[in-house]
């Protein structure tokens, strides 16, 4: 009998768990909402978690008494070493395996993007944050709580930059900029001043904000200097994040992987992304970069099956042909989505 691992990639607004066996096959994929106890609590992590995880048994057409060997949980919201702890009690648990691995999401995407014992990687999508490994097992990563913790960047920062930079541009505080006339017109309103009123009253919903990241980077591509201002700032957090990193783990001067995520990063901006590359080298020139086209979902299986013993790289590239598949709906199940 072969061994089967679960694995699962639980973020801010999706989870995504797949079921596999050892030698790459992949026999089942499904997504749900947020699995993240920051959003919802742990109670309803271990819930969202198990209603995924029963749903990946059955679409794989798995017998109640067959054992699986490992579940590799990679979450949102595991931040802390005492958060984890949390997690890896409330999941084990579950016993939906013989053992359970649990650490923070940004895992996932460093393994789905390099097999490269040294990493670090970088991900930009509503939020910024980083991790990195090295060959002898040590990690660095940041508390990553948001302001308190000092964190800046990502597309719900540059949003709300671009509507404070709008504003003051408008009215005189700040430098002039031709976001002031494109945020007013992306809510179609006259001024960014009526933007701001319909905010205040409730005529524009506060969740239509996060929007303007991408008119962000629409305005910078046609040389306006207060948009491409911004975009600097958000290149040297991501950089600053890298050179920290890496230099915990002394991999400046020493070849090893940069790995961007996020949406932000994934869309390969130019304004953006030549600053980062070339920043990247600069700090570390022995850095191979890459941005994996794979979901994070990818990095967690494969840590799964790192669990089981060495992967081959047959079964890494079995595994990850099977993934990049489209996936056979299988409809709702209790608010779950195929993946």
């Amino acid at each position: 009998m072969r061994a089967l691992y679960l694995a699962i990639d639980g973020g801010n607004s999706k989870t995504d768990v797949v079921l596999g066996a050892a030698d790459g096959d992949v026999l089942a994929s499904v997504r749900g909402g947020t699995s993240s106890p920051h959003n919802i609590g742990l109670a309803g992590t271990v819930s969202v978690l198990d209603q995924l995880v029963e749903t990946a048994r059955g679409q794989a057409g798995l017998p109640d008494d067959e054992p699986i060997e490992v579940a590799a949980a990679y979450l949102a919201g595991a931040d802390l070493p005492a958060e984890v702890a949390q997690l890896q009690t409330a999941l084990s648990a579950q016993a939906w395996a013989r053992r359970t691995v649990v650490d923070n999401d940004c895992f996932a995407l460093l393994r789905s993007g390099t097999s490269m014992p040294d990493a670090v990687t970088v991900v930009c999508g509503a939020g910024n944050n980083c991790v990195g490994r090295a060959a002898d097992g040590r990690t660095a990563r940041f508390v990553a709580l948001g302001p308190i913790s000092g964190d800046w960047g990502g597309g719900h920062d540059l949003a709300d930059h671009t509507l404070r930079l709008a504003a003051r541009g408008e009215d005189g505080r700040g430098r002039p900029t031709a976001l002031s006339a494109a945020v007013a017109a992306h809510f179609d309103r006259p001024t960014v001043e009526a933007v701001s009123i319909a905010l205040h009253v409730g005529e524009i919903d506060r969740d239509e904000i996060p929007h303007l990241s991408h008119l962000l980077f629409e305005v910078a591509a046609s040389g306006d200097e207060v948009a491409g201002a911004l975009i600097t700032r958000q290149a040297e957090e991501i950089l600053g994040q890298h050179r920290v990193a890496a230099g915990r783990l002394g991999l400046l001067d020493r070849p090893h992987a940069l790995v961007l995520g996020g949406s932000v990063l994934r869309a390969r901006h130019p304004q953006l992304h030549s600053q980062v590359l070339a920043g990247a080298l600069r700090q570390a020139p022995q850095a191979e970069i890459s941005v994996p086209e794979v979901p994070p979902i990818t990095g967690a299986a494969l840590l799964a099956l790192d669990a089981l013993g060495p992967t081959p790289h047959s079964v890494e590239a079995r595994l990850r042909a099977g993934l990049a598949r489209p996936r056979t709906p299988i409809g709702s199940v209790s608010g779950l989505t195929a993946g």
